[in-house]
Parts: structure tokens; C-alpha cells; sequence
């Protein structure tokens, strides 16, 4: 099996498991690849051999059979965005706090090896959203996993966002911004914002206004066949446009629109674990006291 692993630092108690994680792996013949910045970090954190062969955003992991993500949430949508439309599987090691993505805790590396070697789980398929510019905004990587955001840059006053649907009028938001979620994302920004919890199998975008200045403003979940397009004024020259985790100041002049992207971010589920059980155990979804004296 060959293996790509990408992550970030982790504390100094988590590096026991990270070097049991490498010791099974090239007890195993494992083909390893690294991204350059986590061998660096490794190699002086780690005990594992000094050849190991890297990459770098933008390569070619062609033959690599699944991707390893250890870090985070944003570390998993950083991995979403080097893995792109050659569409490896990702599992996420979580090594973070909440860990809603990266569904595996450190101390279950053994476990979830063991599950992926012997062919023990599934893949889900999750939708993403791509961000389309008449000037280049994002840099290449125009797509996320989670949403698009439209945000104003200062405290002192809002941004109307003028909205679209396939070209139609929608409405214009008077808010700190405007959150265009997928149903992964909708257990993210979107849900701070007051938006839906959205099943990821559904085939839907959340819209949700952030702080609106207007009461009879709330949420909306359309297709997401549809083209959902964006003209922001506001009495600064510029508003912040974010993809996940990357922000950038872009120009009131800038059109933008977004569309589900023709790839999809393939996650590796092992089967003990599903969305509705990580919604309880890491959101408290329906958390009840009531509940606890019941089978």
C-alpha cells in the first residue's frame, strides 16, 4: 500500500502515538510519501528514517491509495485542498480538539490501521464548492470542503451583499457577511450563524447571513445545482472573501460566484462511526439529561 501523510505539530504527549503510527506502517512495507513541511518538523520530533520521499501542493500522487491527515479540522480541509481531483481517500487522525472531520482519536491509530489494511470501511463521498472570479482570488485552489464566505473587513459598519440564484434576484443581505455552506460546512461557520444542520449525503448549499440588521432575514437551503452569485458594496474599498480557512481582501469591483465543484473530497469512514453518532458525541446534538436514564 502506498501512503501520503500530511499534518501539523502536536503536542509532546500525542508523539508516542505518531511513532507507533510510522513503526506500524514500515513494519508493514508501507510505500511512504511526505509532504515537505511535516518531514521537517518530524524528522526532529520522531525517530523515522531520513529518505523518506516528499511532495509538495500542486504534485501528482498518482498510485498513492489513501491519504493520511494528522491534525485537525483545518488540517483535513488543508489535505482536501493538495489531494484536489485526483480523489484519494483521506482519513483523518485527529490530533486537535473537536475533531468532527478527522473522526480518529490518537490513542485508535492501531485500530483504524488495522481496519484500513484489511479493506474495512467505506467511502463517503463529500461535496464540495468551488469559487468562480473574473479576477484570480484564491490563488488556484478555488474550492473547500466546508464554505464560502463573504465578510466585511472593519468593525465600524456592515456590507450590503446583493445575491443571485441561477441570475435571478435573491436578495441583499445587510450584515457582517453571508456564509454559503455545504452540508459538510453546515456543522461549521454556517451553524454558528444560525443555519440548518444539513445530512452530507444531501444535495444542497446553506445560505445563512452573518449578524444580519434585519429581522425577518433567516436561512435558506437551495440546490446545489445552482449558481449563487454575489455583487457587495459597502463604505470600505474591499471585503474579505474566504474559502475554509484561507481569508484574502478582495475589491468591491470583483465578480464572484460559486457552483459545486465537478470533484468530490472522498473520506475514509470506518464503520463504526457515522455522521448522526459524531453529531451526539462531539456537538452534544440533542444532549438531555433526561436521556441518560434511558436504554
Amino acid at each position: 500500500m502506498k501512503i501520503a501523510i500530511l499534518g501539523k505539530p502536536f503536542s509532546e504527549h500525542i508523539a508516542p502515538f505518531i511513532q507507533k503510527l510510522f513503526d506500524e506502517l514500515l513494519l508493514r512495507k508501507t510505500d511512504l510519501l511526505l509532504v515537505e513541511h511535516f518531514q521537517l518538523y518530524l524528522q526532529n520530533t520522531l525517530n523515522i528514517p531520513n529518505d523518506i520521499p516528499t511532495f509538495k501542493r500542486g504534485d501528482s500522487l498518482t498510485g498513492v491509495d489513501v491519504v493520511l491527515s494528522i491534525g485537525g479540522d483545518g488540517t483535513l480541509l488543508d489535505t482536501v485542498t493538495y489531494v484536489g481531483a485526483q480523489q484519494i481517500p483521506i482519513l483523518g487522525i485527529n490530533t486537535g480538539r473537536l475533531g468532527f472531520l478527522a473522526t480518529i482519536s490518537y490513542d485508535s491509530i492501531n485500530v483504524a490501521l488495522d481496519a484500513l489494511y484489511k479493506g474495512h470501511y467505506t467511502l463517503d463521498d463529500r461535496a464540495l464548492i468551488r469559487v468562480d472570479s473574473d479576477q484570480e482570488v484564491f490563488e488556484g485552489i478555488n474550492f473547500g470542503l466546508n464554505e464560502f464566505s463573504v465578510l466585511k473587513r472593519d468593525s465600524s459598519s456592515m456590507i450590503a451583499v446583493h445575491t443571485y440564484i441561477d441570475g435571478e434576484y435573491l436578495n441583499s443581505y445587510w450584515a457582517d457577511g453571508l456564509v454559503v455552506a455545504t452540508p459538510t460546512g453546515s456543522t461549521g461557520y454556517s451553524l454558528s450563524a444560525g443555519g440548518p444542520l444539513v445530512l452530507p449525503q444531501t444535495n444542497n448549499f446553506v445560505i445563512s447571513p452573518v449578524c444580519p440588521h434585519n429581522l425577518n432575514v433567516r436561512p435558506m437551503i437551495v440546490s446545489d445545482r445552482s449558481v449563487i452569485s454575489f455583487e457587495v458594496e459597502g463604505r470600505s474599498s474591499s471585503y474579505l472573501a474566504s474559502l475554509d480557512s484561507r481569508s484574502v481582501p478582495v475589491d468591491m469591483n470583483v465578480q464572484l460566484a460559486v457552483r459545486r465543484e465537478n470533484f468530490v473530497a472522498r473520506l475514509v469512514k470506518l464503520h463504526h462511526v457515522n455522521f448522526l453518532s459524531t453529531l451526539r458525541s462531539k456537538l452534544n446534538w440533542g444532549m438531555d439529561n433526561r436521556n441518560l436514564f434511558q436504554k
